[in-house]
């Protein structure tokens, strides 16, 4: 049979039924493209404030779930819509009550999974555990517990800011991408503290030395690092191994002699640069017991620094630290919402807050698209 030869305008179907079948193609591959939802996985008012300002940047609404908790304390989620074949983005603000946090997001990722979402990224701008990311003492590494069980529950990505220790990331099967606040913070001194100029960036301890200089750097100021006495929380005093060995009779070899270890001791705490007559901005990626940061202000104060600022991503601010902070020589303590806390805002008027929705909502839109993140991580050293 001869074969067909179409001319170099011909085709098999007419203008208008290829013009149709190209429009039902890209109209499928819209619906495809815009296929994700957001949804909060927090049972309490106070945590959604972010997860509302995300979506609003977004331009979408919130997913309609809901996440309680039994009369026994069990937490229990139900997704109110379809996610079959969808990007889903769980955005979780961590509050005080941790675990629950902890178990609402696991329980949401766990139904979204079975529900047959395509990928289901993790929002969540602090990282619980995130301190205990060492072997310390005879305790264990809890932060790659979590890692595994967000995996394990269904999570294939995580979008969090300021990771405690960049090394966490090591401790996931799958991506993190671990942003950066320190624009954010920049922005706030360069146009909310007067004279800036006059002031220095101080380390709290040698350990944050490497991002204050970053911000030194960056606002071209100078540097000032803290050392003295460490924390308890540091201390290996509380460890067993120091406490007196039981007595065994022994009739066998007894034992390598080992070098006698000098205990640790350290001075007290000492200021490395000049903060006379200069606004000292303290830096740190996480303010929880503040007693430390007071100690530091009244240090300054004595060195003759005339005001003081804390700059920190993560304000916990835990216990009794909206008090503390006002009664001490600290006159303003700078947080993002990446934890909220209005109630520790309405105790201490010190407390201000910058808001880094617009970055957190930026990365789910570049991850959902295939976008490049890079963008958000210009002029980010490895330092933050």
């Amino acid at each position: 049979m001869p074969k067909r030869h179409l001319g170099p305008h011909k085709s098999l179907f007419s203008h208008s039924q290829a013009a149709g079948l190209s429009h039902g193609y890209h109209s499928r591959m819209n619906v495809a493209k815009s296929g994700y939802r957001v949804f909060s996985a927090n049972s309490t008012t106070a945590c959604t404030e972010l997860a509302k300002k995300i979506t609003e940047r977004l331009g979408v609404e919130l997913g309609k779930s809901v996440v309680y908790q039994e009369s026994n304390r069990e937490t229990r989620v139900d997704v109110k819509e379809s996610v079959r074949g969808q990007d889903i983005f769980i955005i979780q603000t961590i509050p005080r009550d941790v675990n629950t946090a902890i178990m609402e997001l696991l329980v949401m990722a766990y139904a979204l999974k079975t529900s047959c979402a395509k990928n289901i990224i993790g929002v969540i701008p602090y990282f619980p555990y995130s301190k205990q990311c060492k072997m310390r003492k005879r305790g264990s590494i809890v932060c790659k517990l979590l890692a595994s069980m967000l995996a394990k529950a269904g999570l294939t990505h995580i979008i969090t800011m300021d990771l405690h220790q960049k090394e966490i990331q090591g401790f996931f099967s799958f991506p993190v991408d671990n942003l950066r606040a320190s624009p954010f913070l920049l922005q706030f001194i360069q146009e909310e503290i007067p004279d800036y100029r006059n002031a220095i960036i101080v380390a709290k301890s040698p350990s944050a030395a490497k991002r204050a200089q970053s911000y030194a750097e960056r606002l071209r100021l100078g540097l000032a690092v803290m050392h003295g006495e460490a924390q308890c929380s540091e201390s290996d005093m509380a460890d067993g191994r120091h406490s007196p060995p039981s007595v065994r009779n022994t009739t066998g070899h007894p034992g390598l002699e080992l070098p006698l270890m000098m205990a640790k001791e350290k001075p007290p705490i000492t200021v490395v640069g000049d903060v006379g007559g200069r606004i000292a901005i303290i830096v740190d990626d996480i303010i929880d017991d503040v007693e430390d940061f007071v100690a530091a202000a009244e240090i300054l104060k004595e060195r003759g620094a005339y005001k003081i600022y804390i700059m920190a991503t993560h304000g916990l601010l835990s216990a009794d630290a909206p008090r503390l902070i006002e009664e001490s020589a600290i006159d303003e303590v700078v947080v993002t919402n990446t934890v909220p806390h209005e109630v520790q805002k309405l105790q201490c008027p010190k407390i201000k807050t910058v808001d880094v929705s617009m970055i957190l909502a930026e990365a789910i839109r570049r991850i959902h698209n295939g976008e490049s993140m890079a963008y958000l991580f210009r002029n980010i050293t490895v330092d933050d």
